[in-house]
């Protein structure tokens, strides 16, 4: 997968006869940065969510280097696509554990992308550092740190494409500036 992603045409609704999205046409070349900016309830979390097939479009296609989405298994998409939202979400068990979900990182992957993302500095500080267990949610950690988490795992298995859904917004400007 390079990444070039196509919305052709693309219309959503949620209730029929009331569009969230109409006729939204945006092509997007491989390795490209894309920012949606619009007011609240615009339709840009509504956007980003199609692209991982959470739902389907209801008119128009969404294409990957020219297929459309909907041809391919989910499971073959989901594997090229990461989103970081702004609401993370950690489940109980280990600081590497989370960060390793889905993937088969070794320790030195997790290591790496919890430094990229500025977060190797905080977990060292921790008592097991990244065997540091989480209660659920990761509430034993501010929502700054559960942001950063949530970075590494977006990025510990090399994705293709990378949705960030207003990600940063419990993270401060210098680390948003390291990210």
């Amino acid at each position: 997968v390079q990444g070039a992603i196509g919305f052709d045409n693309v219309s959503f609704h949620y209730v029929p006869g009331h569009d969230v999205l109409q006729d939204v046409t945006l092509h997007s070349p491989p390795g490209a940065t894309v920012a949606l900016v619009g007011a609240t309830g615009a339709g840009k979390s509504t956007l980003v969510s199609l692209l991982p097939r959470f739902a389907d479009v209801t008119q128009g296609r969404i294409t990957i280097d020219g297929i459309d989405i909907r041809t391919v298994q989910r499971q073959s998409l989901v594997a090229q696509i990461s989103m970081v939202l702004q609401e993370p979400y950690l489940f109980s068990g280990t600081i590497a554990d989370n960060i390793r979900y889905a993937s088969t990182a070794s320790d030195a992957e997790v290591i790496a992308a919890a430094t990229a993302v500025g977060a190797h500095e905080f977990i060292m500080a921790l008592p097991q550092g990244y065997h540091t267990p989480l209660a659920e949610r990761g509430v034993n950690l501010s929502v700054g740190q559960r942001q950063l988490l949530s970075f590494a795992r977006a990025i510990v298995g090399n994705p293709r494409i990378l949705i960030l859904d207003e990600a940063t917004a419990s993270i401060d400007t210098h680390t948003e500036v390291l990210i």
